[in-house]
């Protein structure tokens, strides 16, 4: 089995759920579950940020990362996810440029909470639509005129590219990405395994 390569960049004052909760799906999806704990998961999970340094999260947890922008190897999917640090990141010329210069070449493009903000400045969600946080999709449509701001769903596939909701959003997008690729039978087995309740509906789970 060829294992998708699948990068998660991390950054100061990222949000903890935002990238763990991606991690933790891709990284228990089993093609078959009878040899969960002799098979390894289809997906091969890395994560990339700007230099080798320990990342410290929002809740002060630090987490060092596999490679950086430079050595980073080629990926099939790329996530971004969100918190605090995207006020900063998304005017870092460098993350921008990782970003921009991936997005051509991987299969899927997708981000967490406000790790849509980061998307949005590198100019890779004009003429698409797209959501984030709901704190933050008033000054997604200020910022980025060009993109349709979905305030009702949960996650929003527009081509190669998904957005998703706040926070625990991306558990979710995790799991859209892996039916995407395996089926949904793989997708509903994953979340099981999570004892994760499977996304029946995509409409936003906090009232505006």
């Amino acid at each position: 089995m060829k294992r998708k390569q699948l990068g998660i960049m991390i950054f100061e004052e990222i949000e903890v759920l935002d990238f763990c909760g991606p991690f933790e799906v891709f990284s228990v999806t089993r093609l078959d579950e009878d040899r969960r704990r002799e098979d390894p998961s289809p997906f091969d999970v890395i994560l990339v940020s700007e230099s080798r340094h320990p990342v410290t999260t929002t809740g002060g947890m630090k987490v060092i990362p596999d490679f950086t922008f430079d050595d980073c190897p080629t990926l099939d999917i790329l996530v971004v996810p969100g918190g605090w640090g995207t006020r900063k990141e998304m005017h870092n010329e460098v993350v921008l440029s990782f970003v921009r210069s991936r997005a051509p070449n991987v299969e899927t493009l997708a981000s967490v909470c406000t790790g849509a903000l980061v998307l949005g400045s590198a100019g890779l969600l004009d003429g698409l639509r797209a959501t984030t946080h709901w704190r933050s999709l008033k000054m997604m449509q200020e910022l980025f005129p060009k993109v349709t701001v979905d305030a009702a769903a949960h996650v929003v596939k527009a081509g190669k590219v998904i957005t998703s909701a706040g926070i625990s959003a991306g558990i979710d997008m995790a799991l859209q990405v892996v039916a995407d690729y395996f089926g949904e039978e793989v997708a509903r087995a994953a979340a099981r395994h999570m004892e994760y309740p499977f996304p029946e509906s995509n409409e936003r789970r906090v009232a505006l």
